[in-house]
């Protein structure tokens, strides 16, 4: 085993180990998370939320076990995968033992330890951006069109993921129209290679079709109650965050694609990331969303950055360089994991705020981050569920209805008994069992309608009580409420179709 191949595994095995400590375990799952497992219980070609990729990956988990470790391995697998396309990108572009330790600390200590805690499709989005822009640096430096095959079928993976990567494609275009590789263009293997995506990703369009582009609604919704609040220069401050650490690498990346001649023929590369930033700016994208742009970057400016210090007095700076990354992430440490308490943060606000941790979808501060709150009360409300649905006379005629997708996934992996909790929120809309004629009703309400739901319900079953609700208060689903009907008199179906129809005629 080589020295290098030796120090790879080392960063490697760190990531992991990294991804795991971070971890506390006062904290459940995501809310995210759950809806992402419960779809390998209904695999598809698509679904409301999300292309197939991660309910794959799902199914994987569940016949691993479906544990939390092998919840928490995938993501931190996709950014180990990471960290390597880095490395051999390094590799490609000449660079030396320090441009690889560079990159590697610089892509281990950056926002993707965060981003790499959740079991979400952005862990896989990164790598997959990654991938292919280490493809196009391939093909470039090798003019071999077996790349451009490649390079589809990688995006048509990283489509069936998650649609964010149809960006590298909206900056990477412009960008090779500017440059001497408009010449790309030209070749048929180009569209032969894209005839080889498209029909990779064809079930997916074909299931869209069927369903009326749910995407469609699902990108006005998130554009009426969450992109209306991004602001947009808080979007490009916040870039400079996810890589605070590797900000040196990254503008030397800049300055090396302009003026560095052994990167003369990657120039593409520089305005493709001015052309990607600004397709997510106009269209008020999420900041997040383009954390996948960066680590090539930190590939070239990893290269470049090991040339102009590999002589004299400047060796020295490479200790500095590396160390950078490092001490920054400390002050990251502190407060971008979920590995303080609830009373900690609250303490300590401060410092959260600053970073912006507090700022939610909605556009208020609140008490703790958004991912943070996401991961509370998830076992209370299931214990309590649980509890209640073991007591119920003809328990398995019983519909476990949630208002939101977090209530019935949450559920529905955590409890121990077999019950299937559902709801008209995100895909679960889809996923009701209406062969059965249902006796008993469980309602899971938000904290704001608790009020209302004995009112309205109530008259269509013989007994109805409210069971209890989630306590802990600092879980964003404080206050929601559990409420027990029993004895129907009437046929419930008919009410629940009606109800699905009318929310698939919104869509």
């Amino acid at each position: 085993m080589t020295r290098k191949t030796t120090i790879l595994i080392g960063f490697i095995g760190l990531k992991f180990l990294l991804q795991f400590l971070l971890l506390s375990s006062e904290y459940d799952l995501q809310r995210d998370e759950y809806l992402h497992l419960d779809q390998a219980n209904h695999l598809a070609w698509g679904y409301l939320s999300v292309p197939p990729f991660t309910s794959w990956t799902s199914y994987i988990v569940q016949l691993l076990g479906n544990s939390i470790f092998w919840v928490k391995f995938f993501p931190a697998l996709y950014g180990a995968l990471t960290i390597y396309m880095v490395w051999k990108a390094i590799e490609e572009l000449g660079g030396n033992l320090f441009a690889l330790i560079l990159g590697a600390t610089c892509v281990l200590f950056s926002a993707l330890l965060r981003l790499n805690t959740l079991y979400q499709p952005n862990s896989f989005d990164v790598l997959s951006w990654t991938v292919l822009y280490f493809i196009l640096l391939k093909y470039i430096k090798t003019d071999d069109s077996k790349w451009l095959y490649i390079g589809a079928t990688v995006f048509a993976i990283g489509f069936l993921n998650k649609y964010n990567i149809v960006f590298l494609l909206i900056g990477l275009l412009p960008s090779l129209l500017l440059t001497e590789h408009r010449k790309i263009f030209l070749k048929p293997t180009l569209y032969f290679a894209i005839l080889l995506g498209l029909v990779l990703i064809l079930p997916n369009l074909v299931w869209q079709y069927n369903n009326n582009f749910p995407v469609f609604h699902h990108l006005e919704q998130l554009a009426e109650t969450q992109l209306v609040n991004v602001n947009r220069l808080d979007f490009l401050k916040n870039q400079l965050l996810f890589f605070f650490g590797s900000l040196i690498v990254l503008f030397s990346s800049f300055y090396g694609l302009l003026f560095y001649n052994p990167f003369s023929k990657y120039k593409l590369f520089f305005f493709s990331i001015i052309f990607t930033l600004t397709a997510f700016i106009y269209f008020k994208a999420k900041d997040y969303y383009a954390i996948g742009i960066y680590p090539i970057y930190i590939a070239f400016g990893s290269v470049y950055l090991a040339d102009i210090l590999k002589d004299g007095w400047k060796k020295y700076l490479q200790i500095v360089a590396i160390a950078v990354p490092l001490i920054l992430f400390i002050p990251i440490f502190n407060v971008a994991f979920p590995n303080k308490s609830p009373e900690y943060i609250i303490q300590h606000s401060e410092n959260y705020k600053k970073l912006g941790m507090l700022r939610w979808e909605d556009g208020k501060d609140h008490e703790l981050p958004q991912d943070f709150a996401d991961m509370l009360g998830w076992k209370e409300l299931t214990i309590k569920v649980d509890s209640i649905y073991s007591k119920l006379p003809n328990k398995e005629k019983t519909l476990i209805l949630c208002d939101n997708y977090g209530q019935a996934g949450a559920i529905n992996f955590y409890t121990s008994q077999k019950l299937r909790a559902v709801s008209y929120n995100a895909d679960y809309i889809d996923w009701f069992d209406l062969t059965k004629k249902y006796e008993n009703l469980i309602r899971v309400k938000e904290a704001e309608e608790v009020n209302l739901e004995l009112h309205e319900t109530s008259p269509f079953f013989e007994t109805s009580l409210i069971a209890g609700s989630i306590t802990n208060k600092y879980s964003r689903e404080f206050g929601t409420g559990i409420f027990v009907f029993t004895g129907a008199k009437i046929d419930i179906r008919q009410r629940i179709k009606n109800e699905i129809a009318e929310k698939k005629n919104y869509r």
